[in-house]
């Protein structure tokens, strides 16, 4: 073997992919799955159809814990306790699912799977999560995670001349 044959093996280091968040077509809407996304503490090691709805049937339990309306469900016979959260003014989620480019030549053998363009399927501006033995929590990591956002939010936004001049007299600092 040469040492363009072995180059030619390497994995790339990168790797080029698509989002597309728009319909490819105006005729059809958005799903709208807004109190339909559930993450549950489990791994489902199934693809396909099935009437989830028919099993799966939340109710509220009438407790407040920390605020959060718990929820209570029962998943392959363990019970499950949960809340809905409100995604925060401005964010939406979206569910994406692997777009089919047509007429682009796919590589000899290479699976569907590895396309690296995604199209949205449907949004959703609320998201359930459940827990197996704990009821829900402002300390819960996944009810955590969303405390990022607004902490995105003000690294990316703009700094003025007196948001400065505000911020250096609060530590002391002479600004000229």
């Amino acid at each position: 073997m040469n040492r363009e044959e072995e180059s030619s093996e390497i994995p790339q280091n990168g790797i080029i992919g698509s989002i597309h968040l728009q319909s490819e077509s105006s005729d059809e809407p958005i799903v709208d799955l807004t109190d339909k996304i559930h993450q549950l503490p489990c791994c489902i090691k199934y693809n396909g159809p099935c009437s989830v709805s028919h099993y799966f049937k939340p109710k509220q339990t009438g407790v407040d814990v920390e605020g959060l309306s718990v929820e209570e469900a029962c998943f392959r016979g363990r019970k499950l306790q949960g809340t809905k959260i409100t995604l925060p003014q401005g964010y939406s989620g979206f569910v994406l699912g692997k777009k089919k480019i047509a007429g682009k030549r796919k590589a000899k053998g290479a699976p569907e799977e590895n396309s690296n363009h995604w199209e949205m399927r449907a949004s959703f501006q609320s998201i359930n999560y459940w827990n197996h033995d704990d009821v829900p929590s402002q300390s819960d990591s996944f009810y955590r995670c969303l405390h990022w956002l607004p902490v995105a939010d003000a690294l990316h936004k703009p700094v003025s001349a007196s948001d400065l001049m505000r911020a250096s007299s609060l530590f002391g600092v002479k600004m000229d």
